[in-house]
């Protein structure tokens, strides 16, 4: 049985990673220890958990009083880079949740860190485990449409989803590189996934247009919003299933989970369009809106042999698609036929996502023939994508990425 700890008592370090440890996997893991700057969250991740594990004053005493197999990393996105490369320096696999990190400077830290110790890095593209982009990999790899031309991807957030990311640390460039990092990094994952390209150039635009300064009608936060009663963007924190793991913590670090979405501070973009020319020759396009009334994706892949489209919509979404049980997928061929494929939805977090994930992770044995899981590479080819797209907003100039990335 492997050992594990925690850096960093988020909601995603608990949900996906300490209760299905301690309550699911007991046979092939043991969490050992978790770390928090605000100790008042760990100890909550600790006691939802129910396992018997001691909450850690700090990373260095969590490191030598546990001493785990692996380190999982689920802390703000600008810190990744500082406790991967601490685990592997204290040889330890580190597990960190997508994006491996924010820029390209960190990026290349930890590229550097893996190739000095001799440790490994894995990321957790849970994207990958999807039944629909699972079915999307199979039919790029047996050439269905044969060699693979463009990519067209759009991908919307809702304005209950995409605006907690502007109430969240994730509003600052700092904190999380944007979301062409925090979110788009599973998107553009997929893509490199699919097609088994590299990013060569990029070129982007973004803007943030809906989210930020945009009204006069705003304040600090939702709990304390003299606005709260008119505004369709209020959350009650008091009621919600964030009150005990943030606002009951919050005196610890100052902290707020229910921040204004039109605040002064926002420096992340809510709109976005780039493109990426790829090392076989392909192209994508791309597209990012976080204020869509509804939720999901829409990609087509052109390829030689004909086109794949592929359609998910999430949920939230109107009617016509809310109550959806299976994803709509067509192929094109130079036949004049289109192939319709429906394929079905899994339950669970992250459409059962996630739990195939865990198991990949947590036993070395559990088939992987799609090859979810994902190192260093994967992490780096994804997030550099957005990380050259931040670059190329700012700049005004197309990004190429091996002027900024050290493979």
């Amino acid at each position: 049985m492997k050992k594990y700890a925690i850096v960093g008592a988020s909601s995603r370090g608990m949900h996906m990673y300490a209760l299905p440890i301690a309550q699911n996997y007991r046979d092939d893991a043991k969490l050992v220890g978790v770390y928090d700057p605000n100790w008042k969250r760990a100890e909550f991740l600790k006691k939802r958990a129910g396992d018997d594990f001691p909450v850690y004053q700090s990373f260095e005493e969590m490191m030598q009083g546990s001493k785990p197999y692996a380190v999982i990393v689920t802390t703000v996105d600008r810190y990744h880079h500082e406790y991967i490369i601490k685990a592997l320096e204290a040889g330890c696999t580190a597990i960190t949740e997508k994006p491996m990190t924010i820029d390209a400077k960190k990026c290349n830290e930890i590229i550097e860190a893996e190739k000095r110790t001799g440790q490994k890095v894995r990321v957790t593209f849970n994207a990958r485990c999807s039944p629909l982009s699972t079915k999307i990999k199979e039919l790029v790899s047996q050439g269905t449409i044969g060699d693979v031309y463009s990519v067209h991807f759009e991908w919307f957030l809702d304005t209950v989803h995409g605006a907690d990311y502007f109430r969240r640390w994730h509003r600052r460039l700092e904190n999380s590189g944007g979301l062409l990092i925090h979110k788009s990094t599973h998107h553009f994952d997929m893509v490199n996934w699919f097609i088994e390209q590299d990013p060569e150039i990029i070129n982007a635009y973004g803007a943030l247009n809906f989210y930020g300064p945009t009204r006069d009608e705003r304040s600090e936060r939702c709990l304390t919003c003299e606005y709260k009663d008119t505004c369709s963007f209020y959350m009650d924190i008091n009621q919600s299933k964030y009150k005990e793991m943030y606002l009951d913590c919050e005196e610890v670090d100052g902290y707020y989970r229910d921040r204004c979405v039109f605040a002064d501070e926002i420096d992340i973009c809510d709109t976005v369009s780039m493109n990426v020319k790829y090392s076989g020759g392909a192209t994508m396009s791309y597209s990012l809106t976080a204020h869509s009334p509804y939720e999901g994706y829409k990609m087509v892949i052109n390829g030689s042999g004909g086109r794949l489209e592929a359609e998910s919509y999430h949920r939230r979404s109107y009617d016509a698609y809310a109550g959806a049980t299976s994803n709509n997928l067509r192929v094109y061929n130079r036949k004049g036929e289109e192939i319709s494929i429906q394929v079905p939805k899994l339950s669970g977090s992250h459409g059962g996502s996630d739990d195939v994930l865990l198991k990949i992770l947590l036993n070395d044995n559990y088939p992987d023939p799609y090859k979810y899981a994902a190192g260093s590479r994967a992490g780096a080819m994804s997030l550099i994508i957005g990380a050259a797209a931040n670059i190329s907003i700012k700049e005004g100039k197309p990004v190429y990425v091996k002027d900024i990335l050290k493979l």
